[in-house]
């Protein structure tokens, strides 16, 4: 059977305009909650409601565990409190506990009454952890077996439970007190003799995650180790919940976005928007910060280019280099950079591993100033033929200058691109924060030095 094509938005308002009921129905119930989801997000609060309210709950709350946070709380801000309440109740329970956090004060006050007990405390545990934290994106959705079972009475239980649970690929085993002590695969139970231990079958040499411990550690963890789940445990070894693979790949995400946004020098909480519903205050506040900062220190480079104005205007031909030399600069910089924060990130080297590092890029810079350099002076020769320059000067001999110039940056920008996000780690900084706002300035300001010093002494002016 082929997937339903999804209406457009402008299909959908029609039918929440006729009050279409069976075609909203059926919009939601065969689409993709993810595709369903999508295409509410077009719609205001109002109007995703209306599709969202003739669907049976669970549908009804899986699709709404795929919406954007702060759309789904600005939904939830229209309902009556029963029906926040219900649908909060039906919703995965780290997806309930992001969403909760989002919501105003008095909508929490209001709805909370209206939740069972245990729904209550599991909200108040799950968002009580510090955002960034494993604690923070697990959920509490997970199956717990004790050793004393035999592999029919697991599976009897898995089966129970299996309604409510995110995964029961992996149950994990537990003492009387919650320790956890192993776990044990469906596959295992599957293929056990029916009259095996639990605590016989299950795997003691296992993977977990601290509840304080960084989320994108958690999530690395996973996608080393090729995990479906990783439990998360307290400092006291007690199993408080799990962080599943999808939720993994949403932090990686979430990280990188978040990398970028920094290497980028673009301020703000770096939390996953949507581009066109954030407002273009909140890019401007984002954004301006730093770029008004390099402005100020940019005026560096045009006090060098100011103090350099005489070699300039004996050699004018030498101002057409200068962009080439701050862009190879720049790229090469930021490829030494971003390689290696990279590195930093998969925990493949430290700041101890400074001259190793320094070592290894000085080798690759060096090769690329031999290359970039040969460009350069072909480039001078060929195709500044028809420029004036002063008598006492050859074109060969500014060639010489300009190529060796570019080398020396190439190098240097190298080993600074190196050197910034190192050095940001060894005082306890982002690295992507420091390095990409401080790279362009230090190559810039050093690439205008190395230029004009180098000119000056190899034309002897």
């Amino acid at each position: 059977m082929k997937p339903m094509k999804l209406p457009t938005e402008a299909r959908l308002r029609q039918l929440i305009e006729k009050n279409n009921i069976k075609a909203l129905r059926e919009f939601c119930e065969t689409g993709h909650p993810a595709a369903v989801a999508e295409m509410l997000s077009g719609l205001n609060k109002q109007e995703a409601w209306t599709v969202l309210r003739n669907v049976d709950f669970p549908v009804r709350a899986e699709i709404f565990s795929h919406l954007d946070e702060d759309f789904g709380a600005k939904i939830i801000g229209i309902l009556k409190r029963d029906e926040a309440a219900h649908l909060l109740s039906d919703m995965p329970p780290d997806d309930r506990a992001d969403l909760f956090k989002r919501l105003p004060e008095e909508i929490r006050e209001s709805v909370l009454p209206s939740l069972a007990k245990a729904e209550r405390e599991d909200i108040r545990r799950l968002a009580a952890y510090q955002e960034g934290t494993a604690g923070a994106v697990m959920t509490s959705d997970y199956a717990m077996l004790l050793p004393h079972l035999t592999a029919v009475d697991a599976i009897d239980h898995l089966r129970h439970v299996a309604p409510d649970r995110e995964t029961i690929y992996y149950a994990y085993v537990v003492d009387e007190n919650r320790k956890l002590l192993g776990f044990v695969s469906l596959k295992d139970l599957i293929l056990a003799r029916r009259d095996a231990k639990v605590g016989d079958l299950m795997n003691r040499d296992f993977i977990f995650a601290r509840t304080d411990e960084d989320q994108e550690s958690a999530a690395d963890k996973i996608q080393k180790y090729d995990l479906i789940a990783l439990p998360v445990v307290t400092d006291e070894e007690t199993l408080v919940g799990i962080i599943t693979h999808d939720d993994a790949m949403d932090i990686i995400t979430q990280e990188y976005t978040e990398d970028m946004e920094k290497f980028m020098a673009i301020a703000g909480p770096h939390e996953d928007a949507v581009y066109m519903k954030t407002s273009s205050w909140v890019h401007f506040k984002n954004r301006s910060i730093w770029v008004a900062m390099l402005a100020v220190v940019g005026l560096v480079s045009g006090f060098i280019v100011q103090s350099f104005e005489g070699i300039l205007m004996q050699v004018a031909l030498l101002a057409a280099f200068m962009p080439m030399l701050a862009d190879t600069g720049g790229n090469t910089g930021s490829q030494s950079a971003i390689l290696v924060i990279r590195a930093l990130a998969q925990k493949e080297v430290s700041p101890r591993d400074i001259f190793r590092v320094l070592i290894k890029e000085f080798r690759v810079g060096l090769l690329l100033a031999l290359i970039l350099a040969a460009i350069a002076f072909v480039r001078v020769l060929l195709l500044s033929g028809g420029t004036q320059i002063p008598d006492h000067f050859s074109l060969s001999r500014i060639g010489l200058a300009v190529s060796l110039a570019l080398g020396l940056q190439v190098i240097t920008a190298t080993l600074i691109g190196a050197m910034l996000p190192l050095g940001a780690a060894r005082l306890k900084l982002d690295p992507a924060v420091v390095a990409s706002p401080a790279l362009t300035t230090f190559v810039d300001i050093t690439g205008l030095l190395i230029y004009f010093m180098t000119v000056k002494w190899v034309l002897g002016m």
